[in-house]
């Protein structure tokens, strides 16, 4: 198995277009999380999400931004970030061995849901001739390859929460395993409908709204939290065989050192803390790693009830007293939980933590929770934290876990 480098980065986030406006703003505790004031607000329980500021108009012409939902257009955004800050991978390169690998739960919902309420609410007929297009799954992975030519697998991914941290997992065992050159993997998600954000209401997994600041609504591992926040965006990544990357003079952000992946068999809600110990199991398995080598965790950390606490135990089951050792950030208080997206801007955060040497903050934590007593770093982020390796961990509905290894290995 080769080692594998990821040598470019693209986002689109709550917290920035970039990768480093994401971080610094992650950095800082800036939360994305705001009131959202849609026509449709008054209809939710708690208007609350993470939103992207990003118009489409300004980056697509008209012809290709009418084929492009919200949430392809994310995606072609960070990936052609992403392919352009990797120094020239594509260059030379035999396109056939270059590959697409993107994760989303709801794929093009936002396209979906206008075209319901065009065929139920307005009683008409004349649904816009793209909507197939639109909503499909596999739309961004597919407008990725036609935008660079890649001609190698084009693989799209859809197992809720953990999609994108599975078509990373994926892309990174094609670059180790010497079957494609460099791959293109992340994921993107644009959910915030009125029937998307209607149905997860009915699942009584959002958070109220913070009557004094609603941006603080989101409470990972706080006694006082009460659900997640939904966010947009997406996060793209190269990945290509490390010798490749440092031969070209590449800037590396960072490696993939194996993903572990299991499913819960239990429950299509409920989180099991043997089903996520297995998934950490698995991410260290995967990469070589014994417990004690990992110097931090990038939790899942919804800040819902039966999240967090359950995480919790899960990691001190597999690191045992090392878990005391650890800083564990949650950082979906600051971007939202982006569903399908999330894993990957979360390894994207995690690998510019290792580079900057910061332990990311766990934000809105006054109130510790006696069952959550691992350090989060609870309200500003800690300087000076040497990690090396981390694990970032996405546990998703149907049980379905991934779990990123990751370093910065010279």
């Amino acid at each position: 198995m080769r080692r594998v480098a990821v040598s470019g980065l693209g986002v689109v986030s709550p917290l920035g277009n970039s990768p480093a406006e994401l971080f610094a703003a992650a950095r800082a505790g800036r939360s994305g999380v705001h009131r959202l004031e849609r026509p449709f607000s008054q209809r939710l329980q708690a208007p609350l999400a993470a939103t992207a500021d990003f118009d489409g108009t300004v980056h697509f012409e008209g012809a290709q931004l009418r084929m492009l939902d919200r949430y392809s257009q994310f995606a072609l955004f960070a990936a052609r970030q992403a392919v352009a800050a990797a120094s020239d991978a594509l260059a030379g390169l035999d396109l056939d061995h270059a590959g697409v690998f993107v994760g989303t739960g709801m794929g093009g919902t936002l396209s979906m849901d206008s075209g319901y309420k065009t065929l139920y609410e307005d009683a008409s007929d004349r649904i816009k001739p793209y909507t197939v297009l639109l909503g499909m799954h596999n739309a961004a992975a597919a407008w990725i390859g036609i935008d660079m030519g890649l001609r190698g697998p084009n693989m799209t991914y859809s197992t809720a929460c953990s999609s994108s941290a599975v078509a990373i997992g994926e892309a990174w065992q094609r670059v180790a395993s010497g079957q494609l050159e460099l791959a293109l993997a992340g994921g993107a998600e644009a959910p915030l409908s009125c029937g998307s954000l209607k149905a997860w209401e009915a699942l009584h997994t959002l958070a109220a709204i913070d009557a004094d600041d609603p941006a603080t609504s989101c409470r990972p591992f706080a006694l006082n939290r009460s659900g997640m926040v939904l966010g947009e965006g997406a996060a793209m990544l190269v990945l290509e065989p490390w010798d490749r990357a440092v031969a070209r003079g590449a800037r590396i952000h960072g490696e993939i050192l194996g993903c572990g992946l299991c499913n819960d068999a239990r429950h299509i809600t409920q989180p099991s803390v043997e089903g996520q110990a297995a998934a950490l199991r698995a991410g260290l398995r995967s990469a070589g790693l014994a417990p004690e080598a990992i110097d931090a965790i990038n939790a899942h950390g919804t800040g819902t009830r039966a999240n967090d606490g359950t995480e919790t135990a899960a990691v001190r089951a597999v690191f045992g007293p090392h878990a005391e050792r650890m800083p564990v950030s949650a950082t979906k208080a600051m971007h939202g939980h982006l569903l399908g997206a999330a894993g990957a801007l979360e390894c994207v955060l995690s690998l510019l933590a290792m580079a900057h040497a910061v332990a990311l903050p766990t934000m809105h934590l006054q109130l510790a929770d006696p069952a959550c007593d691992l350090d989060y770093v609870p309200g500003q982020a800690r300087e000076g934290v040497a990690a090396r390796t981390m694990l970032s961990s996405s546990f998703a509905f149907g049980g379905s876990n991934a779990v990123l290894a990751l370093g910065i290995g010279a």
